[in-house]
């Protein structure tokens, strides 16, 4: 560990940054981290998702389903929840709390006079089904579970969502997931026998009533099971191995809060360059960009309501704000293949002074590639508007760093690789391959940061019908329906 006194002089010949080499994960452990965030964002248990798979398989097993809708099943229940970042803004207006609402409406229901209703639910479940399908398209997964993804709210009589579907043509793993997800939620919140009343109840509703008495026939056994299965908790074998960008993680993680978007690409790529400019190995600059792009995972644990609330963070907002880290590194221990990411990734918001959070790690236990994470990070951060303020003009952020260098919070070696990194600006140009045109790429990059109509118009001088009319377009080129997934789409292509 080099002292802040002992200044680090930059390699004759740099490694060259690694940025133009995206990183990638297994699909099946995208799948899983993508589950992780999926019950962080709804208030679960963090092994929630990876129980309902597994009992959705028994369910198709306990059927007679082929492998294939076994497999279907088993990973539309571990993404059932993958569009739950895209509709939070939504629930949290309506509940208050889009992670403690959520997690109520899931153990408890909701009351009849609730404002939460199929009106007002309508919208939200068809912003969540169109970004989980994305998802599975993104992650090349098979057909079906795509289809599952797209109908995950549907009921078997026709009172699901979004598209009110019945009978044969709701997906027959979508029946089996939904029951794996009442069973295992109410068994565990309410008690093994409550969860067969309220699966018989479902019966004939959400899935058919002869398959709701099957399955209540074997389901104490199976529940009993789950807790002991340990072959369960880290699945390999029975998860797709081929890879996939490591972005689409941050890239769904950030439809959370859309002030956020294109964030951790950013971040990683001013610390790949930093990286690089500080002579650091490629293996360790790719360590770095995969920290970066895996930071916000415990993001997902905690409310909107209290990122987005303007002022300083009261002391109990600052006590769930300082669990989003620790989520981050949780997910290594629940996921191993990405224990190395995460373990850095969550040191994101620790200082040298011993101020940061959530270890409280100072200068004798923070390396380099933390140091230049963390800066990376707050530069990123500042030079981005958010709702309370906005984005911070280049000297002003270099003055701000400098101030954390003087307060003992900032490596100085650390703040001079990123600024000159920021000022190098040396990350990759957008292709943007001809789908959408110059004027529809800057609608889409204003409404993927939130943004109405009226509010891009005001941005792009144009008027809100042109706005309007761009976004139409958008819309027919990416083929999706809502904002979240335009947004989710023209990430992965490099529009935005």
């Amino acid at each position: 560990m080099l002292p802040d006194a002992n200044p680090i002089s930059p390699s004759s010949s740099p490694s060259p940054a690694i940025v133009d080499a995206p990183p990638m994960i297994a699909a099946g452990t995208a799948v899983q981290v993508l589950a992780l965030v999926g019950d962080l964002s709804m208030g679960q248990p963090p092994d929630q998702s990876r129980r309902t798979a597994a009992l959705a398989a028994r369910v198709a097993q306990l059927e007679g389903a082929p492998p294939e809708l076994v497999e279907q099943a088993r990973l539309v229940s571990w993404l059932r929840w993958s569009g739950c970042t895209a509709n939070a803004a939504g629930f949290a207006g309506l509940l208050g709390d889009d992670v403690g609402g959520r997690e109520a409406m899931l153990r408890d229901g909701l009351p009849a006079d609730h404002p939460l209703n199929f009106t007002t639910i309508a919208p939200l479940a068809r912003i969540h089904c169109e970004v989980a399908g994305e998802v599975a398209s993104l992650l090349g997964l098979p057909a079906g579970v795509e289809a599952g993804l797209r109908h995950v709210w549907e009921h078997h009589d026709g009172s699901g969502a979004p598209q009110q579907l019945r009978g044969s043509a709701v997906p027959t793993a979508v029946l089996y997931t939904s029951l794996a997800g009442d069973l295992e939620i109410y068994a565990r919140t309410h008690g093994v026998q409550a969860a067969l009343s309220v699966v018989r109840r479902f019966g004939g509703i959400k899935y058919p009533a002869d398959l709701a008495e099957r399955v209540a026939e074997h389901a104490p056994s199976w529940l009993a099971s789950l807790d002991h299965d340990d072959s369960a908790r880290y699945p390999s074998g029975d998860l797709p191995e081929h890879l996939v960008p490591l972005r689409i993680v941050a890239e769904l993680i950030e439809l959370k809060l859309p002030w956020l978007t294109g964030y951790s690409r950013r971040v990683s790529e001013l610390a790949a360059q930093a990286a690089a400019l500080a002579g650091l190995p490629s293996e360790q600059q790719q360590r770095l960009v995969r920290a970066a792009l895996v930071h916000g995972i415990g993001r997902a644990a905690v409310p909107n309501t209290i990122w987005e609330r303007a002022g300083r963070p009261s002391q109990a907002d600052w006590e769930r704000i300082r669990l989003a880290p620790y989520w981050t590194s949780r997910a290594g221990a629940l996921v191993p293949a990405v224990r190395e990411d995460t373990g850095l990734a969550s040191q994101l918001y620790e200082r040298l002074d011993g101020s940061g959070y959530f270890r409280g790690l100072d200068r004798d236990t923070l390396g380099l590639p933390a140091r230049l994470l963390a800066v990376s990070a707050a530069h990123a951060a500042l030079c981005a508007p958010r709702p309370w303020r906005a984005a911070c003009a280049p000297a002003a952020v270099a003055e701000m760093l400098e101030g954390e260098v003087q307060g003992g919070r900032m490596d100085p070696d650390a703040v001079r690789w990123v600024l000159a990194a920021a000022a190098g600006d040396t990350s990759p140009q957008s292709s943007r391959k001809g789908l959408l045109s110059e004027r529809e790429c800057e609608v889409l990059r204003r409404i993927s940061l939130g943004e109405s109509n009226k509010e891009a118009a005001r941005a792009l001088q144009i008027s809100p019908s042109t706005v309007r009319t761009h976004v139409e377009s958008i819309f027919r080129k990416l083929q999706c329906s809502t904002r979240a997934a335009a947004t989710l789409k023209g990430l992965h292509l490099g529009l935005i």
